[in-house]
C-alpha cells in the first residue's frame, strides 16, 4: 500500500466522520420537524431561517452546560460509556458502499462482482467478510449503554442498562438470520458484491421480503428506537441509562443512536433496496462517456449513484420518524416475547425458505419471485394469527362499584 492509498483512506475517514456527525445534527432537526407536521404541531422555527440553525443552537447549549459526575459513579467507566457508544456507530460507515466513483475512470466496472479494476472513491474499505464485520460492530454498540447504566450507580441507569443487554439478545438474533438470508441469497459477506449484483429492477426486497421484515423490526430494536425504546423509557427510569449523563457526554448518546439509525437505514438500502443503483444509471453514464469521456463519464456516473443512495436512505429515515409518530412503546414482556417467539423462529423458517428454493430452482428470476411469495404468505399467516383475540394477561380487573348518592 502507497502513501497516496493511505492519504485517500485518511481523507475518506475523515469526511465520512465530519458527514455523518453533520447529518446526526440535522436528522434531529428533520425528526422535530417531521413529529411537529404529523401531531399538527409548529416545531422548531426560531433559530434562524425556518428553524435551520436550530441544531447549532443545541450543540452550543449542550457545550456551556454544566459538567456533573456523580460523587459514587466508577470515573473512569463513567467517562468511557459515551466513547464505547459512538465509535461503534462511527466505524460500521467503513463496509457501506455508498456510491461508485471508479477512480481507475471506468463506471462498468462498478457492476463487476469481482471488483477487477475497481477503485471505488465512495467505500473506504471492501471486505471479504464485510456483512461479519457490520454484525460485530453493531453487537459492541449494547456495551456503552449498558456500562453507562452500571458505572452510573443509580437504579434507574442500571435498569435501563440490563434492559438493553435483554432486548440486544432477543433481537440480535433475528437481526442475524435477516442478513444471513441476504448473504445466502447472493452467495457472498461483501457488501460491493451484494449490491452488484441487485441490478436493474431483481432489488434484494424481492427474493427476502420476509428477510427485510424482520430486518426493519430488529433493526429498529437493535438502535433503541420507538417503539422499542424501552432503555430510556422516562415514564419508568426516568430516562433509563442515561439519567446521570450531562452536557455533551449526555449529547454522544443520542450521536451514537441517531448515527446508528443513519447506518442501518443504509445496511437497509445496501441488503435490501439495491444499494446506489437506480434505473437509467448504466444509460447515463454510457451516455456521458461518449460525449465527455470516460473521466466525465465516471464522475457522474458516482455523483449521481451517491444522490440514488442518499435519496433511498433519507426514505428509511422518513419511515422510522412516521413509526415513531404512530406506534406506542410496547410493554416490556411482549418486546421479548415479540422477539423469541414471533422474530426468531419466523426468521429460522425464512432461512429454510432460502436454503431449500436456491438449490432446487437454480434460475435466479424464477426462485427470486418464489421465495418474494413464500415470504408474502408467511407475513399473511403471521398477521393473521396475531390479530386472533388473547385472554387479556397480567391485568387487574376492578369491579366497578357504584356509591349511592346521598339526598
Amino acid at each position: 500500500m502507497d502513501w497516496l492509498t493511505i492519504l485517500i483512506i485518511v481523507i475518506q475517514c475523515f469526511i465520512i466522520t465530519l458527514a455523518v456527525t453533520t447529518a446526526f445534527a440535522y436528522l434531529t432537526l428533520f425528526e422535530r420537524r417531521i413529529l411537529a407536521r404529523l401531531q399538527n404541531r409548529v416545531g422548531p422555527n426560531r433559530a434562524g431561517p425556518a428553524g435551520f440553525l436550530q441544531p447549532a443552537a443545541d450543540a452550543v447549549k449542550l457545550f456551556f452546560k454544566e459538567d456533573i459526575v456523580p460523587a459514587m459513579a466508577d470515573k473512569p467507566v463513567y467517562l468511557l460509556a459515551p466513547a464505547l457508544a459512538v465509535i461503534p456507530a462511527l466505524i460500521i460507515w467503513a463496509v457501506i458502499p455508498f456510491g461508485c466513483l471508479n477512480l481507475n475512470w471506468d463506471y462498468q466496472a462498478c457492476y463487476d462482482p469481482a471488483r477487477t479494476n475497481l477503485w471505488n472513491i465512495l467505500q473506504i474499505t471492501d471486505l471479504n467478510i464485510g456483512v461479519l464485520y457490520v454484525l460485530a460492530v453493531t453487537s459492541i454498540g449494547v456495551y456503552g449503554i449498558t456500562l453507562a447504566g452500571w458505572a452510573s450507580n443509580n437504579k434507574y441507569s442500571m435498569l435501563g442498562g440490563i434492559r438493553s443487554s435483554a432486548q440486544l439478545i432477543s433481537y440480535e438474533l433475528a437481526l442475524g438470520c435477516a442478513v444471513l438470508s441476504v448473504v445466502m441469497t447472493y452467495g457472498t459477506f461483501s457488501t460491493h458484491e451484494i449490491v452488484a449484483q441487485q441490478q436493474g429492477w431483481l432489488w434484494g426486497i424481492i427474493p427476502q421480503l420476509l428477510g427485510f421484515v424482520l430486518y426493519m423490526v430488529a433493526a429498529t430494536a437493535e438502535v433503541v428506537r420507538a417503539p422499542f425504546d424501552l432503555v430510556e423509557a422516562e415514564q419508568e427510569l426516568t430516562g433509563g441509562y442515561n439519567t446521570e449523563y450531562g452536557s455533551m457526554k449526555f449529547a454522544l448518546f443520542f450521536m451514537a443512536e441517531y448515527i446508528k439509525l443513519i447506518a442501518v437505514s443504509a445496511l437497509a438500502v445496501t441488503f435490501f433496496f439495491g444499494g446506489w443503483h437506480f434505473p437509467g444509471l448504466d444509460i447515463l453514464g454510457r451516455g456521458v462517456t461518449a460525449l465527455a469521456g470516460p473521466v466525465a463519464g465516471s464522475i457522474v456516473f458516482g455523483i449521481v449513484s451517491l444522490g440514488a443512495f442518499l435519496l433511498k436512505v433519507v426514505i428509511f429515515l422518513f419511515i422510522s420518524v412516521w413509526i415513531r409518530a404512530s406506534w406506542p412503546r410496547l410493554r416490556y414482556d411482549r418486546l421479548m416475547d415479540l422477539g423469541w417467539k414471533w422474530l426468531l423462529p419466523v426468521g429460522l423458517l425464512n432461512l429454510v425458505y432460502t436454503a431449500v428454493v436456491i438449490v432446487l430452482i437454480p434460475d435466479r428470476v424464477v426462485h427470486s419471485w418464489v421465495l418474494f411469495g413464500l415470504g408474502a404468505l408467511t407475513i399473511a399467516i403471521a398477521i393473521g394469527f396475531n390479530r386472533t383475540p388473547k385472554p387479556v394477561d397480567n391485568v387487574t380487573l376492578v369491579n366497578d362499584i357504584q356509591i349511592p348518592q346521598g339526598n
